[in-house]
C-alpha cells in the first residue's frame, strides 16, 4: 500500500490533469456516438470504453515525455 501512496503522490498533479482529461473525453465521445447511432446504450458503452484505453495510454505518454530530454541536434 506504501508503494500506491508514494505513486499517488509523486504524480498528483498528472493523475488530476488525466482525470480532467477522461471526464471531458467521455462527455465529447458520448455525445459523438449518439449522434452517428442514435442508441443511449451504444453511446454510453463507446464513450466508456475508449476514453479509458485513451486515458491509461495518455498518463504513460506523459510519463515517457516528461522522462524525455531533448537537446539540440548538431548538423
Amino acid at each position: 500500500m506504501a508503494h500506491v501512496q508514494k505513486f499517488i503522490n509523486n504524480n498528483q498533479r498528472m493523475l488530476k490533469k488525466t482525470l480532467s482529461y477522461y471526464i471531458m473525453h467521455i462527455t465529447v465521445a458520448m455525445i459523438v456516438a449518439y449522434v452517428v447511432t442514435g442508441n443511449l446504450l451504444i453511446a454510453a458503452t463507446l464513450s466508456l470504453l475508449e476514453p479509458t484505453v485513451q486515458a491509461f495510454a495518455f498518463f504513460i505518454h506523459e510519463r515517457i515525455w516528461e522522462r524525455k530530454t531533448f537537446s539540440p541536434q548538431k548538423h
